[in-house]
Formats: C-alpha cells, structure tokens, sequence
C-alpha cells in the first residue's frame, strides 16, 4: 500500500455487525527498507501510528 497525507484508511472487520474502522492519514512514516507504516487520525478522534495488513485498504473519495 502507498498512501499519501489526506488519504482515507478503511480496516475491515470480520465480526458480524461491527462497522470497518476509517481514519485520515495524517503522516507517512518511511522506514529504512522502503516500507510505509502511518499516523492515522481516526473517526473516533484519537490518533496512532498504524502498520496496514490485509484486511486494510485505502477509500478513495469522489
């Protein structure tokens, strides 16, 4: 995943009835090797550094 500041995070969910979990990417944070990890504010308010697996994917807004 490459991702840019401003981007919407979208983390799926596999249990039932639980909404996937979306933030904005605040900061892109580069490691030595190449591989991206991100400071995402979520919708609930707080903010962390998140390292993206699978089940995450960028939302692009129209």
């Amino acid at each position: 995943m490459r991702a840019h500041v401003g981007d919407h995070i979208v983390v799926e969910t596999t249990i039932l009835d639980t909404a996937p979990r979306r933030g904005t990417i605040v900061a892109v944070l580069v490691e030595e090797d190449g591989s991206e990890h991100y400071r995402v504010h979520w919708q609930d308010g707080h903010e962390t550094v998140f390292y993206p697996g699978p089940d995450a994917h960028l939302e692009y807004i129209g």
